[in-house]
């Protein structure tokens, strides 16, 4: 009778002892390194339900009394400056840019991925190429066309930028999930008579949607968060909210209470959006790993 090449390992093995400490050991790293990320967070939601007294204390009071007060600050009730036209540019910008993002990455990246596109890995990396230029470093040109063109202070203005500035990311991560596409299907929709826009609506954007997903997601914080390019070529029309949080450090000083209020409100919508693409984003960021 022949033997196994290898005897199954007991559960109470050195090696398996071995491996459930080193995975006991793992997770408790990532718990560590998951509180001390969230620690800052915590700290900045907690800082804005504290009156400015209790809030620029050295050391600062933990179990000082909650209070509205920099919520209130923050929505106009002393200075009465509303919030919420910075708040809808920022969302009109990051919702049409992601948008149009995905109108363009989607269709490029099929191209790449499925259709026969000699030296498609030089076509990805000449889009990746144009994210190595500092951004500052193009600041002055795109200031002086904007200027030129009458784009300055113009909510416009942003959703272009934005655009550009996400595309070559969204190709790239587009090209790795529609890589993963059964190559039958499209095979057997072209035999069906599906035309190209009935297969990226139909076959190709519901298989990919968990990438679709992330790809939207990372586009559309990469938008909400940007700061250099709306704090230069905007001004009171459409200025933004991160363009916002830094008109409330004043020479008067820093009002700690309404700053944590004001950076928790800001934000809300990227928590929001995060949480609500949790799973597809997990899945889209995972789609290939394993062959």
């Amino acid at each position: 009778m022949n033997r196994p090449l290898l005897a199954p390992r007991r559960p109470g093995s050195p090696a398996t002892r071995r491996r459930r400490h080193t995975g006991t050991l793992l997770g408790l790293v990532a718990w560590l390194c998951g509180i001390g990320f969230f620690l800052p967070v915590a700290w900045m939601v907690l800082t804005s339900f504290h009156s400015e007294t209790d809030a620029a204390t050295n050391p600062p009071s933990v179990g000082a009394g909650l209070s509205l007060h920099g919520y209130r600050e923050f929505f106009g009730a002393g200075s009465g400056v509303s919030p919420w036209p910075p708040l809808i540019n920022s969302l009109t910008a990051s919702v049409v840019a992601t948008v149009l993002v995905l109108l363009l990455a989607v269709p490029a990246a099929y191209a790449l991925a499925i259709k026969p596109v000699r030296k498609w890995s030089d076509v990805l990396f000449f889009f990746l190429s144009t994210k190595m230029l500092p951004l500052v470093a193009g600041l002055l040109p795109v200031y002086l066309v904007a200027q030129n063109t009458g784009m300055l202070d113009s909510i416009w203005l942003l959703v272009l930028l934005y655009t550009s500035m996400n595309l070559p990311i969204a190709v790239w991560m587009m090209h790795s999930f529609l890589a993963e596409v059964p190559v039958e299907m499209l095979e057997a929709a072209s035999i069906d008579g599906a035309g190209l826009t009935t297969t990226l609506t139909r076959i190709v954007a519901p298989v990919a949607m968990p990438g679709i997903a992330a790809t939207a997601l990372i586009s559309f914080i990469f938008s909400w968060n940007e700061l250099l390019f709306a704090r230069v070529l905007t001004g009171i029309v459409a200025g933004t909210s991160p363009v916002f949080l830094t008109g409330l450090v004043t020479s008067q000083g820093l009002f700690l209470a309404k700053v944590c209020a004001a950076a928790t409100v800001i934000s809300l919508p990227v928590i929001v959006a995060g949480f609500a693409a949790q799973d597809k984003l997990v899945q889209g960021l995972s789609l290939g790993a394993v062959k």
